[in-house]
């Protein structure tokens, strides 16, 4: 049962820790698998397809027609689900896009800027456990939007070798390019160094598990990434407004993701707090991943009882939270004191779940208390900047001493006579 702690009798670090095992074996046994990737590239990946997920492959790609053949067999109300939930993510990322800038001065000088899209983009997608087609939309969504030119999803195949039909018709929907069915460690390494099948990518984007994240902390510098994303967590501000009900079960929606996932409520009222840790012990056993969420619960769940609200947002921010629910009465009032939080949840009436499937803010969001400086996935994690400038002879003249003194000042003398070699 979970822990009600009132936050007069702890300190916030005691309140707030997380409880994240480390594993210096994991970065050996991702090491090794990345080194094999490079070394080997598809007949790695065909084996560890083997090893992982019990699959013997004929091939790595998904064929048009297998993806074909998944949207026609995925049901017509699911298909329309996912095309109100594109373009819903379509319409809150479009206003994301930027354009360069010229700034043409006196003299002919011309400085500027332009922003182009990155020429190929990898997305993971887990598999497993469960199946992910929101995190396909909220991948390739915002790439598309960017004009990347070509979007590569990775996801590991079942048994059967086969892709679950609704990713790849979410996949589809979406306008991903190309399909490996490869997961894990593996496919990050094949995404950032290319095999005989997949090609290498600039960028890799989408949650894994904890080799997936680890291996794409490791390739970091090879191609970029988007984050290393630690286990999913909420935090529920609630006041006695707040529906018991509810609130638990906003917590499970967490709970249930992942045993290390986190879900906390912040509260300023001890009844709630009672009420709702005993519908967590009602909501649990009806799960269909009720041993996950035990587990998450028992381990990471927290209740926290303060003296009023405005204690509780304190320790949010503290916290910095991937998903933030206000379930208090008047949401709006309080959000401007939000500081620290990947997404903010308002009112009774907007569950978390809201932002991972349908609303239109992305999903993939920082977390472990990266919030703190980090923003969720949008386009621009698909663009690159570029800068220009252009200086006529008169102009370069005019300034030529100063900039020399300057490059003479940091002991660069080939930097200064670069400038003076041209009056």
């Amino acid at each position: 049962m979970i822990k009600i702690q009132y936050a007069k009798n702890h300190t916030d670090e005691e309140l707030l820790s997380r409880n994240v095992p480390e594993s210096a074996a994991v970065d050996e046994i991702v090491k090794g698998i990345i080194e094999d990737v490079k070394a080997n590239g598809d007949n790695a990946l065909y084996e560890y397809a083997r090893r992982f997920d019990r699959a013997e492959l004929d091939s790595l790609a998904v064929s048009e027609e297998e993806i074909n053949e998944a949207v026609s067999a995925t049901d017509s109300y699911f298909i329309e689900t996912l095309q109100n939930a594109k373009a819903n993510i379509e319409e809150y990322h479009k206003k994301q896009l930027k354009s360069g800038y010229e700034i043409k001065k006196d003299g002919g000088i011309v400085i500027g800027q332009r922003v182009l899209p990155l020429e190929k983009v990898g997305i993971y997608v887990p598999g497993g456990t469960a199946s992910y087609p929101s995190t396909v939309l909220m991948n390739a969504i915002p790439a598309k939007i960017a004009n990347v030119k070509e979007i590569i999803m990775v996801t590991p195949p079942n048994k059967d070798g086969k892709i679950e039909k609704e990713i790849l018709a979410a996949a589809k929907i979406a306008g991903v390019d190309k399909i490996f069915k490869i997961g894990g460690a593996g496919a990050v390494a094949a995404l950032a160094y290319g095999t005989e099948s997949v090609p290498a990518v600039d960028k890799i984007v989408g949650p894994g598990n904890v080799f997936v994240a680890t291996a794409k902390r490791m390739v970091f510098g090879k191609v970029a990434i988007d984050m290393v994303a630690g286990p999913s967590e909420v935090l529920v501000i609630a006041d006695d407004s707040a529906n018991p009900v509810y609130v638990a079960a906003d917590l499970l929606s967490q709970a249930e993701h992942d045993k290390l996932s986190s879900s906390v409520l912040i509260t300023d009222s001890a009844d709630l707090a009672e009420k709702v840790s005993k519908e967590l012990e009602v909501q649990i056993p009806l799960l269909s991943r009720a041993e996950i969420a035990r587990t998450s619960i028992d381990n990471n769940g927290k209740i926290i009882v303060t003296a009023n609200i405005d204690e509780a947002i304190r320790l949010a921010n503290e916290y910095a939270p991937e998903h933030l629910e206000l379930a208090v009465d008047e949401p709006f009032k309080l959000l401007p004191s939000v500081l620290n939080a990947g997404s903010v949840f308002l009112g009774h009436y907007t569950p978390e779940p809201m932002g991972d499937y349908f609303a239109g803010p992305n999903h993939t969001l920082p977390t472990s208390g990266t919030a703190r400086f980090a923003s969720p996935l949008g386009v621009d994690d698909f663009i690159k900047r570029t800068s220009y400038l252009y200086y006529t002879e008169d102009e370069l003249k005019k300034v030529s001493d100063r900039v020399a003194d300057f490059a003479e000042r940091e002991g660069l003398t080939a930097h200064a006579k670069s400038i003076t070699v041209r009056k």
